[in-house]
């Protein structure tokens, strides 16, 4: 019965290999140790100890075998990562789907790497070998972010390293050049690793030297900060909701008066003439107050209080479906411009293949109308009286702060500051709202914008271009924050360069991937051709 070889080792080349039970530890610590990296623990460090331990534990693997410890490595690191689902859904179901997507991305990409480290040239050199893994992983990371259901851009090595010298790469090629020096970092380390191995300590020192280089270089890189446009003295409304959870979806009239009377209390702290724009969440008023007149009417008396526009969240329902809207309302006029969000999330906030899957999982019926999807540039132009124009403002509605092109575009369109406007309260006391906030932050350096991150509960913060918290509130509490925001027009260099870098790590990982193929084939080839000749 034939069974997968293992590949062979090049002469010359220590590799990390142990018996077969090692790599699933290595995997299952690499992908545990790597969770840290992330909020709630925020320990930017421990994505190189993680992807050095994924990198050891695919030595010397077949490919199947590299499949199983990618998906181990997965599956350590998106149970706890995505933990706030099973806490959104109120149950299992959701949050193990989640991961069980998610990680088999990541055993993809632990299969093509052994079979790309089967390759001669990636066995002889370790350089080379560090290079195929970052552009395998940025490859697989842009996969799951992608598909199915216009994918899950969740838990990106990028947005893990806010704190540390690699957000210096940010404006230059966004995501995927930050995943992709972190993986170059553990993946050297790895290298390093393998040279200690029976050998003397001094073959290590390069692999290891050009670990801290890649760690620590791009900190000298210089983040934008200043004023470009003119700035902006914003009040941010955090309004809390009557309770807690899933069921806050149903409060939305007493949500709406939380921010109304949040925006006032934040003019006694302000004077009135010293603001220029309030920014509320997303489902602050879930009651679309450009058709209830009375909603409408107190929205218009506290913005003519405040004497300036608010932007604030609210649902739009057309037929059989509804839309997930962020407005400009004026003291004057009401609503004179509006957002509506392009990435609803499936399960989410709409039912892909309602009728099967409810079969199997009633609590499905729970969204009872599906969102539809926007199609208009995430921009809203918003007048600033001090400014005597209008400001163009790009806007991700919660979950779209992950996607890389939605935000670019809107950048890219004249965006001059970024919002975030969220609506956390389904997801409790979990990192969810923390991990958005990472995000956020990494947006900003991304692009040189200040950003808002407004939250219905929290947790909601203030920005500054090159990605630093100036305030920050807590969870399910009523808070609000002023902050005066510089206001920015000129392009990052990853905002030029739009998608081609991600398009020219595409096209080297199927090379790559390619290459592997037919390597394999090239083996299972002479392997037949051998065992035909011994039984003839």
């Amino acid at each position: 019965m034939h069974t997968e070889a293992r590949p062979q080792r090049a002469a010359g080349r220590r590799t990390f290999a142990v018996g077969w039970p090692a790599p699933l530890f290595l995997a299952v610590a690499g992908g545990l140790l790597t969770e840290t990296a992330f909020p709630g623990k925020s320990w930017w460090v421990m994505a190189y100890v993680g992807i050095a331990l994924l990198s050891l534990s695919l030595d010397d693997l077949t490919i199947r075998r590299g499949f199983v410890v990618g998906g181990l490595f997965g599956l350590a690191f998106f149970l706890p990562h995505l933990w706030w689902a099973e806490v959104a859904v109120g149950g299992p179901i959701g949050w193990l789907a989640l991961t069980l997507l998610q990680s088999s991305a990541v055993a993809l990409l632990g299969a093509a790497t052994a079979a790309a480290r089967q390759l001669a040239a990636v066995r002889r050199d370790a350089l080379f070998e560090v290079l195929v893994f970052a552009v395998l992983w940025v490859a697989v990371e842009q996969l799951r972010s992608r598909v199915p259901f216009g994918g899950f851009p969740w838990g990106l090595l990028a947005f893990s390293q806010n704190d540390s010298p690699l957000l210096g790469l940010a404006p230059l090629g966004g995501a995927p050049l930050v995943s992709a020096a972190t993986v170059a970092v553990g993946a050297s380390l790895a290298v390093a690793v393998r040279k200690t191995r029976g050998a003397r300590l001094r073959t290590a020192v390069a692999p290891l030297a050009a670990a801290i280089a890649v760690a620590t270089v791009p900190g000298a890189l210089p983040l934008a900060g200043s004023s470009e446009s003119g700035v902006l003295r914003v009040a941010a409304v955090q309004g809390n909701v009557p309770t807690r959870g899933a069921d806050a979806m149903a409060q939305a009239r007493a949500v709406a008066a939380n921010h109304i009377d949040g925006t006032r209390a934040a003019l006694q702290r302000s004077s009135a003439a010293a603001l220029d724009l309030v920014v509320w969440p997303e489902s602050a008023s879930d009651i679309d107050p450009r058709t209830d007149d009375a909603l409408g009417a107190q929205i218009s008396a506290v913005a003519r209080e405040a004497g300036v526009p608010i932007l604030l969240g609210t649902q739009r329902f057309v037929r059989d479906v509804r839309y997930n809207d962020y407005v400009v309302w004026t003291p004057d006029e009401g609503a004179v411009d509006v957002y509506t969000k392009q990435r609803p999330v499936p399960f989410g906030e709409y039912v892909p293949f309602r009728e099967l899957l409810r079969r199997v999982a009633p609590a499905i019926d729970r969204i009872a109308v599906d969102m539809a999807a926007g199609t208009s540039v995430a921009l809203v132009e918003v007048p600033i009286a001090s400014l005597g124009r209008s400001v163009p403002i790009a806007t991700a509605i919660c979950f779209e702060v992950a996607d890389d092109e939605l935000i670019r575009e809107a950048v890219r369109a004249g965006g001059e500051l970024l919002v975030i406007p969220t609506n956390n309260a389904s997801f409790g006391y979990t990192q969810e709202s923390t991990q958005q906030l990472a995000m956020s932050r990494f947006r900003a350096a991304e692009h040189a914008r200040a950003t808002i991150q407004v939250s219905t509960v929290g947790v909601s913060a203030i920005i500054t271009p090159d990605g630093q918290v100036l305030d920050e509130t807590g969870l399910f509490s009523s808070d609000q924050m002023l902050e005066e925001v510089p206001l920015r027009t000129s392009l990052t260099l990853a905002d030029r360069l739009g998608p081609w870098p991600s398009r020219a790590v595409d096209a080297l990982a199927a090379l790559i991937v390619v290459c592997a193929a037919v390597r394999s084939l090239q083996g299972r080839s002479r392997w037949l051709i051998r065992t035909l000749a011994r039984q003839g």
